[in-house]
């Protein structure tokens, strides 16, 4: 079952958690390729140095993060790489969960051809881990790119299901790659499935 709107309005905080263990799916191509969330980082916005929208800051680039929640917030790095984003909370309040990192689902095929451009049964065991642990190459093997910002997850061919109910431990640390982020960068609000292989950095605070 698809998540619905009310499950995404929350802090960004608490949707980081409560997404940890669901089901990312994106229909394209005629495939289905699917990966269970294992790491996520949340995003406060105006309050929050760390957040594309500190302060309030309003630009075409971020206006998704202004969207009802339970919509994607696509955003392009370093002139190669997505990244992809749940926007929570509520409409006009700019906060959101970048997904960081997935467990290999549905569609491992698809995933390496997008990801390798060869079979699943040709990747070396490094290869298989770094499908989907990290937030670019996640997008990159479910085929995420701009023209899925400010899609609708609870409409769309790309939306996020329950999980099993399994049991896991959640682990907190710093978020990573925001040393620009002055006190804001040393803020717990890095949850990741303890154990999983596919987190992409074991970083624990000092």
């Amino acid at each position: 079952m698809k998540l619905d709107r009310e499950f995404y309005a929350k802090d960004a905080t608490i949707l980081a958690k409560d997404l940890l263990g669901k089901i990312l799916v994106h229909e394209i191509d005629g495939f289905k390729i699917s990966g269970k969330i294992v790491e996520t980082e949340a995003y406060m916005g105006a309050i929050d140095k760390g957040a594309h929208t500190y302060n309030w800051k309003r630009t075409p680039r971020v206006e998704a993060m202004y969207g009802k929640p339970g919509i994607s917030y696509v955003y392009f790095i370093y002139g190669m790489y997505y990244c992809f984003n749940v926007v929570a909370k509520e409409k006009e309040i700019p906060q959101a969960v970048l997904i960081r990192a997935l467990e290999p689902l549905e569609g491992r095929e698809e995933m390496s051809k997008n990801r390798f451009k060869k079979p699943f049964n040709n990747l070396t065991k490094r290869e298989v881990i770094n499908l989907t642990n990290g937030p670019s190459k996640l997008c990159n093997a479910l085929k995420i790119d701009k023209t899925n910002n400010g899609e609708d997850l609870c409409e769309n061919k790309l939306y996020i299901l329950e999980g099993e109910n399994e049991k896991f431990d959640v682990e907190a640390s710093k978020r990573i790659g925001i040393d620009y982020a002055e006190e804001a960068k040393d803020y717990p609000w890095r949850f990741y499935v303890k154990g999983n292989p596919y987190v992409s950095k074991f970083r624990k605070n000092k």
